[in-house]
């Protein structure tokens, strides 16, 4: 008996089987081999075509089923992960209208501000526990002011999990947490935000119909199964974003519990069973999978655009053409803690929240051609990011989450002794290293949504930590000089940027 799991992300999207019965992986696999195109018109914006999306999941579907050379028969439940506060559009005959506006998109940052100052910060932030900002809404409040045409045709918006599903079963709906991502969601009303829809003109009418996070919500239909190579009625029961979910396939289910993940974006996510947010929502509070209104999991979620990101720029353009990542993390070995006073600041993504919605660019600073390498580089880029996850992390201690274990994939940067060394030296938590991921969650969380799990407890029981990270306690000052470097050199571009 096997669960399939998929992970759809702006780079790739994953695929993977688990066996139901051992928890363990069965296959893996991730599609396209190259990173999924982003289609940026403009400075600031980032969209991408849904479609794209569904031609690698049925291309990766067709991998991990070959891997694993089993007959279809045996999947019996599929969860879904998803880049987060995307918006999909769709007409009556749930046709996309027009590319979907995308997480790291900043064009709706002026359009979020706006309503937070209109109808009230108090307001805002009591129910929604964010600014309305450069979410899902706001993102819709655009098209509305610049697109009204493609508006008058829209009958659903979607987040990219809900689209994911709607193709796969026909259905479409989705869910509280996917809503609150959104900030389409009144946490003290318990139902959607109408006064945020209200105000920026859009209809109660278009938001689908809720499904709890774990439960059957649709069945794969006959056109989808054809196109999967799959069978006709397997149940789609788990879907949630992709940090939520990353929390979730880590574990992190309860109060005090942390999950960090370092790929495209950076993010430091802390659950909560307190209604917490910041005032200035630098941080930013969403429904956890296993919220309800009985029962508050709240998700205090800290971003950062910018981080393997920027690491992949660094080895694409400035790295010799044979150097991948791990000899990347090798050379970085070479330079000293501090890279000799050489700074990066991992801005280059677009607009970041914890930085007041500023988008200030990437930067280095302080190089010296008869000091700095390529080592100092490659180990000031790595220090940008963490150091960033660390500024971040200070906002988030300030509303409560005071994280002393850190819980991670053994994946994309933590595989990096520099950075998981540097992370844990400056923030003084253990490090948790897990051989898990956000395919794997989801295919877990389907387990749970169809029943074929009875707890949480036993969708865990095969969780494999592989490696425990302790802070240096001897290197300690050298990260915090390091870090105050670097924190100035972001205090001053934010001056010149003011």
């Amino acid at each position: 008996m096997l669960l399939l799991g998929y992970d759809v992300g702006s780079s790739s999207v994953k695929a993977s089987l688990i066996d139901a019965e051992t928890g363990s992986s069965v296959a893996t696999a991730f599609q396209p081999k190259k990173e999924m195109k982003i289609i940026a018109r403009k400075a600031g914006w980032a969209e991408q075509e849904p479609e794209q999306w569904w031609r690698n999941l049925v291309s990766v579907t067709g991998e991990v089923m070959q891997m694993a050379e089993i007959d279809a028969s045996e999947i019996k439940s599929i969860g879904i992960s998803y880049q987060m506060h995307g918006l999909v559009m769709v007409d009556r005959n749930l046709e996309v209208i027009r590319p979907s506006i995308i997480w790291c998109d900043s064009r709706a940052v002026p359009y979020g501000d706006h309503a937070f100052s209109a109808l009230g910060p108090e307001r805002c932030l009591s129910n929604l526990l964010n600014s309305p900002g450069n979410f899902t809404a706001a993102k819709l409040s655009w098209v509305i002011m610049n697109e009204p045409e493609y508006f008058r045709k829209t009958y659903k918006i979607m987040l990219p999990g809900d689209y994911i599903a709607m193709k796969m079963t026909g259905e479409v709906n989705t869910t509280i947490s996917g809503l609150s991502e959104g900030i389409m969601w009144n946490f003290k009303e318990n139902n959607v935000a109408d006064f945020l829809l209200d105000y920026f003109g859009i209809s109660p009418d278009m938001i689908p119909e809720i499904v709890p996070t774990f439960s059957e919500q649709g069945r794969l239909s006959r056109s989808a199964a054809e196109e999967l190579g799959l069978i006709r009625g397997i149940p789609v029961s788990y879907r949630a974003g992709d940090q939520p979910n990353n929390a979730f396939s880590l574990n992190v289910l309860n109060p005090g519990e942390i999950a960090a993940t370092a790929g495209t974006s950076g993010v430091v996510y802390g659950v909560s069973d307190e209604v917490k947010f910041d005032p200035e929502s630098r941080v930013n509070t969403f429904a956890h999978v296993n919220h309800s209104p009985e029962l508050n999991r709240l998700g205090v979620l800290l971003c950062i655009n910018g981080t393997g990101i920027q690491y992949a720029w660094l080895k694409q353009n400035l790295a010799k053409q044979e150097l991948n990542y791990p000899a990347l993390n090798d050379l970085a070995q070479d330079a000293p803690i501090g890279s000799d006073g050489m700074v990066m600041l991992p801005f280059g993504n677009g607009a970041e929240r914890m930085l007041g919605n500023r988008d200030l660019g990437a930067t280095i600073r302080n190089i010296h051609f008869n000091t700095h390498t390529d080592a100092h580089l490659a180990r000031a880029s790595q220090e940008g990011v963490v150091f960033a996850i660390h500024y971040g992390m200070e906002i988030m201690r300030e509303i409560g989450i005071h994280p002393n274990i850190i819980r991670a994939g053994y994946t994309n940067m933590f595989q990096s002794p520099i950075f998981r060394d540097t992370l844990a030296g400056i923030t003084g938590a253990t490090i948790e290293l897990y051989d898990t991921d956000g395919s794997v969650g989801a295919a877990k969380g389907a387990g749970i949504g169809s029943g074929i799990f009875r707890s949480f407890k036993e969708a865990f029981e095969s969780l494999n930590r592989i490696m425990i990270v302790e802070p240096d306690q001897q290197k300690s000052q050298a990260y915090r000089d390091a870090f105050y470097a670097w924190k100035k050199v972001l205090e001053n571009c934010i001056k010149e940027k003011s």
